[in-house]
């Protein structure tokens, strides 16, 4: 059956092609990149080194009043704790505005990091493959094409059993109110999804960003666990506050899916922070 999968993601070359682009960005959305581009330039300035769109606008998938705007954001040298704020407060003051989006995300880091040899396999691979670029110099030019091996698996996702503990503090602090709690579902799903689907992905031998399409390629290798994953990629895209869904993730899933992980592909490189 796994065979029969056909390649999807890749070029010619069997590199996973860069997914998204300004073009896709639907209507209503244009507004709001806009103003994120507008905002980035008015709080950086020339520190600004260059700025990328990522998640469902890019890709053109995006829905008015629930999707939220993802950014990445690289400065000239590494942000500082004011520059975490600043892109907080943007990301505050364009959510209030904009009625399409459901939140804004901005990852921010220091140009040096992102090319970094430790990030080759997953911050530059992230820019690389799955980020727009929206300002400045694109990084991407002095990045490898990327294949989906089991390096690449590894530095992306093979992190989860340090996440976890992570997580059932956030839990554990969120409280159990629908508003508290469905912003973590759909957060953890969306985690555990992407790792399962790293998990299989080099024998899959293809790439995607679709939250089904993930779960299904998953469970063409691991029936048993592919129903959960199913449930998790419905969550993903249409969350739910129930606090039984976030303890299967922390007591269950995730610990299953970080110890098959290891199995697999190893442990991911330590980071500094």
């Amino acid at each position: 059956m796994a065979g029969t999968v056909p390649r999807r993601g890749l070029d010619a070359q069997g590199c996973i092609e860069r997914e998204g682009s300004l073009a896709r960005v639907p209507h209503a959305f244009r507004p709001v990149v806009a103003a994120a581009r507008d905002g980035l330039l008015d709080v950086f300035g020339a520190r600004l080194h260059s700025a990328y769109l990522y998640g469902s606008i890019p890709r053109g998938t995006a829905r008015e009043g629930r999707s939220d705007l993802d950014l990445l954001v690289a400065l000239r040298e590494e942000p500082a704790d004011a520059d975490r704020e600043a892109v907080r407060a943007l990301g505050e003051a364009l959510d209030k505005e904009f009625l399409q989006i459901d939140g804004v995300g901005t990852l921010l880091y220091g140009r040096a990091r992102l090319l970094s040899d430790l990030e080759t396999y997953d911050l530059g691979w992230f820019v690389a493959c799955l980020c727009t670029p929206l300002l400045g110099d694109d990084l991407a030019e002095y990045l490898p094409r990327y294949r989906p091996s089991s390096l690449l698996a590894r530095e992306t996702n093979g992190d989860l059993a340090l996440l976890l503990p992570r997580w059932r503090e956030r839990i554990a602090a969120a409280g159990d109110t629908e508003d508290a709690l469905r912003p973590l579902v759909r957060f953890m799903s969306r985690h555990l999804v992407r790792t399962g689907f790293t998990l299989v992905m080099p024998r899959w031998n293809g790439w995607t960003s679709d939250l089904r399409e993930m779960a299904e390629a998953f469970g063409t290798y691991y029936p048993q666990r592919a129903a959960q994953l199913r449930r998790a990629a419905e969550y993903g895209c249409e969350p739910v506050g129930d606090p039984d869904v976030l303890r299967s993730y922390v007591d269950d899933l995730g610990p299953w899916l970080a110890e098959e992980y290891a199995r697999v592909h190893g442990v991911k490189a330590p980071r500094p922070d």
